[in-house]
């Protein structure tokens, strides 16, 4: 009978303690909203959960950046966004986004992309290029990954662009029937996978011949995985998440495992004085070996996500570009006009022919609009400042999101018009409202590289194939970290005229 009561005392002890704690927590929140609720915004759906509710309707079956660009539109270029005790300002003011993002002194979001540390307790993304938000130790990596993404360098990749694209081409064309159904998104995925393996790591991957889906599947998984965790980072805690979660962690561990295989045997062949190639690997190794202090954890950090970001984004850019072709004959046309003008009947593309395309460029540009596979980024404002007019305590995070900011009409007319002269040589440029690849000096390191890689693989296709999308095909977009057309992009192919007695010279 004591023993009972001392556990009753025990636990009712407890049980008030906990209440003191909520109760205090809930007074926490209560300041937060006190010194943040002057700042425009939707209401909340919860005094505790805030607008968490709304977002999570919205991705049970759309994509929560249209939900920010219509609240955008309703209240302004500063909009407060309120998760539990966190507070979030969604900011589409041109002005503010050169101020924090073409400044050094502002840094990324910590608490978002130091969450993106790890996955589910397995070192990620780690320190790498993306998340690193110190930024002394961010401008020290980036000095020694610069000299191998310099377009002087890539220059000299062109050779491998050219190839692994022309395995893409000899594969669309075995399907290339009018009849057979191909996913466009999973034949130009698997591609520009096989290319940063090659160009990047000195890779050999045969993802079309030998079904190599294993490090596909890996980063499929690792995607999804982030997409979760960055939504609910305790389900690792949950049972019923225990599959999942279990699965993520291999394919997190798998990444960093190959890359480890990776530099190892790079190491040992600079050591050994054999031949190298000198791919991206060879670049930041003899850079790293110059500056110093670079350890194999960071460069197992940066593997990781120069083929989650350097593949995945430029895969789903090419995929939105050949989706919204199938409806937009006219200037369908006026690009194979352009390649033919330009490319004629050649196999291999050159660096100087990339120049030349500039419709291609143009129309890359509006797909990065319309699509921007890489939706957005953040940064923190450790101090008071003003916005728009708008008083803004320190020590919040700002959001800029390029989506919602590329489907205004303030900012771009008809906005949902696929209109490529938007980007032409004469047109005015866009005003801090364009940032697919970000700005200033945390803009995407591989963009060149990208932007490279999507011009020769467009070519070859439009060079060579017709296509149509498959009937039931939507042009719904699915959010999984990246942004990625939800249905595969699945066309009927053919082969054009002009292409049945191409030299291959």
């Amino acid at each position: 009978h004591a023993l009972f009561k001392m556990m009753g005392s025990t636990l009712l002890w407890l049980l008030s303690l906990l209440c003191l704690a909520f109760l205090i927590y809930c007074g926490y929140v209560k300041y937060i909203h006190m010194k943040f609720d002057h700042i425009p915004g939707p209401p909340r759906d919860s005094f505790l959960f805030g607008h968490i509710p709304a977002i999570h309707r919205v991705r049970e079956n759309g994509l929560v950046h249209d939900l920010f660009h219509d609240w955008a539109e309703k209240y302004g270029p500063v909009c407060r966004l309120n998760f539990l005790h966190q507070v979030y300002l969604l900011v589409t003011s041109p002005e503010a986004i050169k101020e924090y993002m073409m400044s050094p002194k502002y840094p990324k979001d910590p608490y978002t992309y130091n969450l993106l540390f790890s996955l589910f307790g397995t070192r990620f993304f780690g320190q790498g290029l993306l998340t690193d938000s110190d930024h002394e130790h961010w401008y020290h990596q980036r000095r020694i990954f610069d000299p191998a993404f310099s377009k002087f360098y890539l220059k000299g990749m062109m050779g491998v662009f050219n190839e692994k694209s022309e395995r893409l081409m000899e594969k669309l064309n075995e399907k290339a029937n009018g009849r057979s159904v191909v996913s466009m998104h999973s034949m130009v995925n698997c591609i520009t996978l096989e290319i940063i393996t090659k160009v990047a790591f000195g890779l050999k991957l045969n993802l079309f011949e030998d079904k190599q889906e294993t490090f596909i599947n890996a980063i499929s998984t690792c995607l999804q995985g982030m997409e979760h965790y960055l939504r609910n980072p305790y389900m690792q805690y949950m049972p019923w998440h225990r599959k999942f979660v279990a699965k993520v962690r291999e394919s997190a561990e798998f990444l960093r495992q190959t890359g480890q295989e990776c530099i190892k045997k790079r190491k040992k062949m600079m050591q050994d004085e054999e031949e190298v190639p000198e791919d991206i690997l060879y670049q930041i190794l003899k850079s790293a070996e110059q500056e110093g202090n670079y350890d194999e954890e960071l460069m197992l950090d940066n593997f990781v996500t120069l083929h989650l970001t350097g593949q995945e984004t430029t895969a789903n850019q090419l995929a939105f570009v050949i989706m919204e072709l199938t409806s937009q004959p006219e200037i369908t046309k006026k690009m194979r006009d352009e390649v033919d003008e330009v490319i004629g009947s050649k196999q291999d593309i050159s660096f100087e022919d990339l120049g030349k395309l500039q419709y291609l460029s143009q129309v890359l540009k509006e797909s990065l609009r319309l699509y921007p596979p890489g939706p957005g980024t953040s940064r923190w404002v450790p101090e008071d400042a003003v916005i728009e007019g708008i008083k803004i305590p320190g020590k919040v995070s700002i959001i800029f999101n390029s989506y919602a900011m590329g489907r205004m009409d303030k900012f771009f007319k008809d906005p949902l018009t696929f209109d490529p002269d938007r980007f032409h040589p004469d047109a005015p440029k866009p005003y801090y409202c364009y940032f697919p690849f970000a700005l200033g000096p945390r803009s995407c390191l591989g963009q060149v590289f990208s932007q490279m890689e999507a011009k020769v693989i467009m070519a070859k296709i439009l060079q060579r194939f017709e296509f149509n999308l498959v009937p039931g095909q939507s042009y719904r977009i699915l959010d999984l970290g990246t942004l990625r057309p939800r249905d595969g992009v699945e066309c009927t192919l053919k082969s054009r005229n002009a292409a049945a007695n191409r030299s291959t010279t």
